[in-house]
């Protein structure tokens, strides 16, 4: 009878090992009564079916409690100057408000629906933005560029009663379309584009360059210390666009900690990418550690009968 029992343990345990993990297992946790509920914006052209499905890549079960609202062309043009208000729109948003000091975290929670932005270009984005301290999920039912989820996040604020600064929403909006022409046109890793980008700001935050030639220097500078070559046009980009963050006299000291923090997740994701000797070990790991689990259970069955 024991061996039957530590057969039946066996299982279990190997069973759960090879369980997907939960909704439960992400960001999500109890409502933080000082901000409210979390705010989801759907994109304005998803078909109640797909909604349905961005709601399930979102984690949200049966009797979630969030805020709920609809990102529309008149949105996009409220938001970011110059946008078409008949463009399509299916990326959708949750954002769930956090404390000072706890950081901005951005999820793609459908990666291989969201073709040209990352984590990090959002994140990015949404701090030249004025965007702080909040958990930010981006989904899509299809694929599609991501560009809209900006004007969800942007519109969950406004509804929430804290208005970002208008031109600097549309600087981040540029920012992020820097962003993905550059790794498109450029051919750099996007990953390594947002290293760039956030290097080139911290660097602005610790020299307070007070000329577009003191911006120029460091944009050259950073390309040189990340061994990044672009063309003269690709540099002008970067040039009028940390121009434009320098008139605007974004403090990004405020936001150190978050760049610091956003570093190091760009870090980590580039020597995932790379490191495919790692992760083979990692997959060769686990199959051994399944087929040692599966020889014993058998052995156990083998040593009952037996």
């Amino acid at each position: 009878m024991k061996k039957l029992i530590g057969i039946i343990l066996l299982c279990s345990l190997m069973v759960s090992g090879l369980q997907p993990a939960s909704a439960a297992d992400n960001d999500k946790a109890s409502i933080n009564e000082k901000f409210g509920l979390p705010i989801v914006v759907y994109g304005e052209t998803l078909s109640s079916q797909q909604k349905k499905e961005v709601q399930k890549q979102l984690g949200m079960d049966e009797g979630t409690e969030v805020e709920e609202f609809t990102a529309t062309g008149e949105d996009l043009v409220k938001y970011i100057d110059g946008e078409n208000r008949n463009a399509r729109m299916f990326s959708s948003a949750m954002i769930t408000r956090k404390e000072k000091g706890e950081g901005l975290k951005v999820n793609i929670v459908t990666p291989e629906n969201i073709t040209e932005v990352t984590n990090s270009m959002y994140s990015n984005a949404l701090l030249t933005a004025g965007v702080e301290n909040a958990v930010v999920d981006v989904a899509s039912p299809v694929k599609v560029s991501g560009h809209s989820a900006l004007v969800g996040i942007y519109k969950a604020y406004d509804v929430s009663g804290e208005k970002l600064d208008t031109v600097r929403m549309e600087v981040a909006n540029e920012e992020l379309s820097v962003a993905t022409e550059l790794a498109k046109e450029s051919g750099i890793d996007k990953e390594e584009v947002s290293k760039l980008l956030t290097e080139i700001k911290k660097e602005i935050a610790e020299q307070d360059p007070a000329t577009k030639e003191e911006v120029e220097k460091i944009v050259e500078d950073k390309l040189q210390s990340l061994n990044i070559e672009l063309s003269p046009e690709d540099r002008q980009l970067l040039i009028d666009l940390f121009e434009k963050m320098r008139s605007l006299d974004i403090n990004f000291d405020n936001v150190q900690q978050q760049l610091d923090d956003l570093t190091k997740d760009i870090q980590t994701t580039i020597k995932d990418i790379v490191n495919d000797e790692g992760f083979g070990q990692k997959v060769s790991d686990f199959f051994t550690g399944l087929l040692e689990a599966i020889g014993n259970f058998f052995k156990s069955i083998k040593n009952l009968f037996g």
